[in-house]
């Protein structure tokens, strides 16, 4: 069974990707893995090392986020900034959340405890939010630099793909698994195998990008608003921890110190790397201003070195910073 959703021409012209990933989102999903042992190559390092911040004031979070199935309509939170998110969680009506909660326990087999104190105390949703900023601080915050830089050397990628080929490669390759793309209508294979027909009604359709989510994506059509499908950033996800800034500098001006451990050259294409995450061989050698076969052997030494990362786009690679080398970068930048 699957969920079709069908586009028109207008659809098309208004269907894009979202700018960002989506912080509480990632959030929700990650709840998810922490009660079940898929994907365990992809997701385990991380795990462990989110097991080891669990705390009570977590478990609410468990009882409306199970690992299969829907939450609360009132817990749905996909903005792109966590403050606002938390703020509209804070503040949803108590009737809303007596509504949302009595349609979601229509649907469940138990009533957690949870539920029903909220159902009980609605204003509750207050500790609920606490608990949602506290699980964001613990296991996704830290994470959140390497998110955003995989989600950086894909988006490069997406958007390469999208102006070689159009909208219609974009729609294929997002992923192939679970979202079959046969012109007008998108097949989605969901976790819990709804099965139903979305008619966009020329509203497009937001793309929004998820490492977490790494195989079924996760959809929503909110009546007042754009209906939305995820899909998964290549590579998935490695539990290395990376600083905030992506600090590159001049390409013409790379810092002194990382000259003088890589050399002139070297670390130039280090720097280029970083300000055009996603670049091919080609793109990074206008960049650094050197041969292809310069820029080649120099983007590979980095590579062995754990300073960049390389992804394959048909018969291109292309070429990001990892966090090492952006650790690098900024320790020689604010030098």
């Amino acid at each position: 069974m699957t969920m079709r959703i069908h586009f028109t021409a207008q659809d098309l012209a208004r269907t894009r990707m979202a700018s960002g990933v989506r912080p509480l989102l990632e959030l929700e999903i990650g709840i998810r893995l922490l009660q079940e042992r898929t994907h365990p190559a992809r997701f385990d390092a991380w795990r462990q090392r989110a097991a080891e911040h669990m705390n009570p004031r977590m478990s609410p979070l468990f009882s409306f986020i199970p690992s299969l199935g829907a939450t609360p309509q009132f817990l749905g939170l996909n903005g792109p900034d966590v403050a606002e998110d938390l703020e509209k969680l804070r503040s949803t009506p108590a009737r809303q959340v007596s509504a949302d909660l009595a349609a979601w326990l229509s649907e469940q087999e138990q009533v957690p405890k949870a539920a029903r104190r909220l159902l009980d105390t609605p204003r509750l949703v207050a500790h609920l939010a606490d608990a949602v900023e506290y699980a964001h601080e613990q296991i996704i915050a830290p994470y959140w630099p390497r998110i955003t830089q995989l989600h950086a050397a894909d988006r490069a990628l997406r958007l390469k793909q999208m102006a070689d080929h159009g909208i219609d490669r974009l729609l294929r390759e997002l992923n192939p698994r679970y979202l079959k793309w046969a012109p007008p209508v998108l097949h989605m294979t969901t976790a819990s195998g709804y099965d139903g027909d979305l008619f966009l009604d020329g509203r497009g359709l937001l793309l929004v990008p998820t490492v977490f989510g790494a195989h079924y994506p996760l959809f929503d059509h909110p009546e007042d608003g754009r209906p939305w499908v995820s899909f998964p950033i290549r590579d998935g996800f490695r539990s290395t921890l990376a600083p905030v800034a992506l600090t590159a500098g001049a390409l013409a001006d790379a810092p002194a110190s990382l000259r003088a451990l890589l050399g002139r050259t070297r670390a130039v294409v280090l720097c280029a790397i970083a300000e055009n995450p996603g670049c091919t061989t080609s793109q990074l050698a206008a960049h650094a201003r050197i041969s292809p076969a310069s820029a080649s052997e120099h983007a590979s030494v980095l590579r062995n070195g754990g300073l960049s990362t390389l992804t394959r786009y048909g018969k291109h690679v292309l070429h990001s910073p990892s966090p090492t080398g952006q650790a690098l970068l900024d320790s020689a930048t604010q030098a």
